[in-house]
């Protein structure tokens, strides 16, 4: 998962030396709790009104108000409540161990951050052959070796020790990822094997564009502003695409056109939500939780 990857590297890059930990942490709990309480509330209520099937045990339920229900590597943990939450626990562990994690790395010099990427990326591509498919795509100290390396990719592009591959290069060996995983790789293998380095290109070649202050399609304005909107658009997309398959049941197969129709709605009524939650949770629920740090 890009993401994973992209997460080390942006907190690495913009972390302040001498950080408190505790402040770190309650920056980041702000940052993703709010919207996360009010799609496990919306994810319960659904359940409660329409998918019976979907309300979890109270201890599922509790891990999952708490961000830790993907330690616990089994479905009815992992996938309760709102499913696409599994990475958000994800992410608290990550934040947990990214203090002692960039300590360690910022005095580290370029050739040993090398060897923490290059074993970082080994564990991703291995990890497949030796563990269970659910622990290498939820368990969270398995996808930390994305973290990592996203980690140490920012330590090296600040250090000046590396300046990527470039924009062409890198999309190259994300598309020849993407299709060795579609055509070739076994189900794990999928899940970030394929992917790693592609994305990891990519990441830096972003990083490095910026720096040298070439013009960018993620620049945009419209594109900040969806990436403002992106935490909530996926906390809220599969709550939408689940609420349409209810409603939807009892009615014919549809065909592609109306398909495309039905993902078209799904979107904009995911991207509206995702608005309505930045601009009245997400935004008013960090500054509430900040207050006086």
């Amino acid at each position: 998962m890009s993401f994973f990857i992209l997460s080390g590297f942006v907190l690495a890059w913009s972390a302040r030396d001498g950080d408190d930990p505790v402040r770190f942490w309650r920056r980041r709990l702000a940052r993703v709790y709010p919207v996360h309480v009010v799609t496990v509330a919306a994810a319960l209520l659904l359940a409660l009104q329409l998918i019976p099937g979907l309300i979890p045990t109270v201890e599922a339920a509790t891990a999952n108000c708490l961000l830790v229900h993907s330690w616990v590597p089994v479905a009815e943990y992992d996938q309760s409540l709102n499913p696409v939450s599994w990475s958000l626990a994800c992410e608290a562990f990550f934040y947990l161990a990214f203090p002692l994690l960039f300590r360690l790395t910022r005095r580290l010099r370029a050739r040993w951050l090398w060897a923490v990427a290059a074993a970082s990326t080994a564990i991703v591509l291995l990890a497949p052959l030796f563990l269970e498919p659910r622990v290498v795509y939820f368990f969270p100290p398995v996808r930390l070796a994305e973290f990592a390396l996203g980690v140490a990719l920012a330590r090296l592009v600040r250090l000046g020790a590396w300046r990527g591959v470039g924009y062409p290069i890198a999309l190259a060996v994300t598309a020849m990822g993407y299709a060795t995983a579609a055509v070739f790789s076994p189900g794990p293998f999928r899940y970030a094997a394929c992917t790693v380095v592609g994305f990891g290109l990519l990441i830096v070649a972003g990083a490095v564009s910026g720096l040298d202050g070439r013009p960018s399609l993620v620049r945009h304005p419209l594109m900040v502003r969806l990436g403002e909107l992106s935490c909530a658009f996926y906390m809220v997309h599969i709550l939408v695409i689940r609420t349409g398959e209810y409603v939807w049941a009892r009615h014919p197969q549809p065909g592609v056109f109306p398909a495309l129709g039905l993902t078209v709605l799904a979107g904009g009524i995911s991207l509206a939500l995702s608005w309505a939650l930045h601009e009245w949770v997400e935004r008013p629920g960090r500054r509430l939780m900040l207050r006086g740090a």
